[in-house]
């Protein structure tokens, strides 16, 4: 059987490209030295695009793939697919939705822990020997404290599960209120007003961008830590960096940025954040399941029978 021309828009795991490189002809557009060289030369018999969640697929790029049927995306966010444009140009979209839920709710999890009990900064105070001389800071307990969800969908719901086990109330902030026992609360500088954490677990995007900007923090307050699982463009990170440094905010744990994988020094030196690069779905078997996914979205395209996970 022909190999359909497929092109590879991020850097992709050998446990990904492999299946990809057995079933299809795979021109790498990430690494290629010279793009408009590789799409005068293999643009006009695309036929697939292979991209990763926080990459981008620009209109003009697509524009120039005259053979273009499906965008597959490996990851649950697909903000960086023009889905409009796909749409109205009848190319199909794809992702990986419910597969990493349980590790990025484990993750956001992981990162309201060790904000509240310092468990880094306890780390490294061992580490240093500081121990014999004296005993860590008291830390805070999580039991009893309020955290908010901005976006309640099934990672939202998820880590809103893990939060109650630990004995945290929840309350919730999104486009509706839905059928579950946790308060909704319609504004979003309302609901930093009332949480100790705040857990942005929402959609990236232009319709979410900056999202959580300076009047957000400075509700959500001294009290307050922010956790961001989602998209690092939902927070103002200059913003973030100046509550950071002016204890606006006791902290923030971080799994995403706005320019991966650069992060600011200034982020950096913040000793209230904890920054972690973008692991929130990084075990061996969700990747795994994540890239099986990619693989079989495509082969049901191409082979006429529907697609497992259609985003369009």
């Amino acid at each position: 059987m022909e190999k359909t021309p497929v092109l590879i828009l991020a850097p992709l795991p050998d446990f990904l490209m492999q299946p990809l490189l057995a079933a299809h002809v795979c021109h790498d557009y990430f690494h290629a030295a010279d793009k408009a060289a590789l799409l005068g030369k293999v643009g006009a018999e695309i036929r697939g695009i292979v991209m990763a969640g926080g990459s981008v697929s620009p209109v003009p790029l697509l524009e120039q793939l005259p053979k273009l049927e499906i965008i597959s995306v490996f990851g649950v966010g697909y903000d960086g697919v023009p889905v409009d444009w796909c749409k109205a140009h009848g190319i199909r979209v794809t992702n990986t939705p419910d597969v990493l839920t349980e590790d990025v709710a484990d993750t956001a999890s992981a990162l309201v822990l060790m904000t509240s009990r310092k468990l880094i900064a306890a780390n490294r105070f061992l580490h240093a020997g500081a121990w014999t001389k004296g005993a860590f800071p008291l830390a805070h307990a999580l039991h009893g404290k309020l955290a908010g969800i901005v976006g309640l969908g099934r990672i939202g719901k998820a880590i809103a599960h893990r939060l109650e086990a630990h004995g945290m109330r929840i309350a919730y902030h999104g486009r509706t209120k839905q059928d579950v026992s946790w308060e909704y609360v319609d504004s979003l500088v309302a609901l930093a007003q009332k949480v100790d954490f705040l857990i942005v677990a929402c959609p990236g995007g232009a319709a979410t961008k900056h999202l959580i900007n300076a009047e957000v923090l400075t509700a959500l307050g001294t009290k307050g830590t922010l956790i961001n699982i989602a998209r690092g463009s939902v927070v103002d990170e200059a913003a973030l960096i100046t509550a950071l440094q002016n204890g606006t905010i006791r902290g923030a744990g971080l799994d995403v940025f706005e320019n991966e994988p650069h992060v600011p020094e200034a982020l950096m030196q913040c000793e209230n954040a904890v920054l972690l690069p973008h692991l929130g779905s990084g075990t061996h078997e969700t990747r795994a399941e994540m890239a099986r996914l990619v693989v079989e979205n495509l082969a049901a395209h191409f082979s006429g029978t529907a697609l497992l996970t259609p985003v369009c």
